[in-house]
């Protein structure tokens, strides 16, 4: 990539948040009962700063690898664009209807000016996702270890497995709640249900796809049962595992909002629950916009730890 090239595509990203700063203080709104605050053009700059902060560590210290960061340069700046079409359609000229759709300013101050709030229900939403996920991969990883591995063990599971794991967890709420008697605890037992079927399914799989060839020339070294499980069945099964974690948090993404409809008093699907009863629309695009965040980086750092450990699949499954 030339380095003319590269300037350009450095400089795309500013050019996009310079538009948003320009429209956000220099072209009316419809409304001018709203006060302008530099909360907004920050926000959407604190995206710049996060694309330029990682361009300065792949031109040190990413071996190479800033040709390729630098595609997404214009990613972030047709973004950006769309934050400015936003506003253009809801604030400066109100094509669409303000009371239901909020502009970027507005979706910000919602946050900053409620941020104690937010990071509690935030934190609360984080303790029972990873609570949940974590418990139920747990669950999912003995159960499909010991279907894996053990055959007479699978005849008897693996149909059991099939049969109730498909079902979405949120059909089996209120034998939960009768089961556990307490909110948080069905709530966690919800989320768990939902990842340990793609789990289970998925660790299963794996240990039973191993080539049979594997365990003869471990076998024929002198490996033992348990040397063959740890050491050969487990790793070649590891993509698939890796494979229903991911399944696994997606599910518990969704069945995390279900359970925070059971009766909590905190959580980002409470709040938004809440916020859109209340018809504070504002609200609930800041929750929607805090909940893809959190989903999407630890997907991310899902598939990150799965490049880490699997270096040989890196290329087969991308995100």
């Amino acid at each position: 990539m030339s380095k003319t090239r590269k300037t350009i595509l450095v400089l795309l990203p500013f050019l996009g948040w310079m538009i948003v700063v320009l429209n956000y203080f220099f072209i009316p709104d419809i409304n001018d009962m709203f006060r302008k605050k530099p909360e907004y053009p920050i926000a959407v700059g604190l995206i710049v700063l996060f694309f330029v902060a990682k361009c300065i560590y792949f031109k040190f210290c990413g071996k190479g690898k800033l040709d390729e960061y630098l595609s997404n340069s214009p990613r972030i700046f047709v973004l950006l664009l769309a934050f400015f079409v936003w506003d253009l359609v809801t604030a400066k000229f109100g094509l669409i209807s303000a009371y239901f759709f909020k502009d970027g300013s507005r979706i910000v101050a919602a946050v900053t000016g409620n941020w104690q709030i937010v990071l509690r229900h935030t934190l609360y939403s984080l303790r029972l996702l990873f609570l949940g996920y974590f418990c139920g991969l747990a669950a999912g990883f003995l159960t499909g270890s010991i279907a894996g591995w053990f055959p007479k063990v699978r005849y008897w599971v693996m149909p059991v497995v099939k049969k109730i794991g498909p079902i979405p967890a949120s059909i089996w709420t209120p034998f939960i709640v009768v089961i556990t008697k307490a909110l948080f605890t069905a709530s966690v037992v919800s989320i768990a249900f939902g990842v340990w079927f793609p789990v289970t399914l998925m660790t299963a799989t794996g240990l039973i796809s191993v080539p049979s060839a594997y365990y003869e020339v471990a076998r024929t070294l002198g490996a033992k049962p348990r040397f063959l499980f740890f050491r050969v069945a487990l790793p070649s099964a590891l993509p698939n595992l890796f494979m229903g974690m991911f399944m696994g948090m997606t599910i518990s993404c969704v069945s995390l909002i279900a359970a925070e409809l059971l009766g909590a008093e905190y959580g980002l699907g409470w709040f938004i629950n809440t916020s859109t009863a209340w018809g504070e629309y504002d609200k609930v695009y800041a929750g929607v916009i805090i909940i893809l965040l959190i989903f999407s980086t630890v997907i991310s750092q899902l598939f990150r730890i799965n490049g880490k450990l699997l270096k040989w699949q890196k290329d087969k499954v991308q995100w």
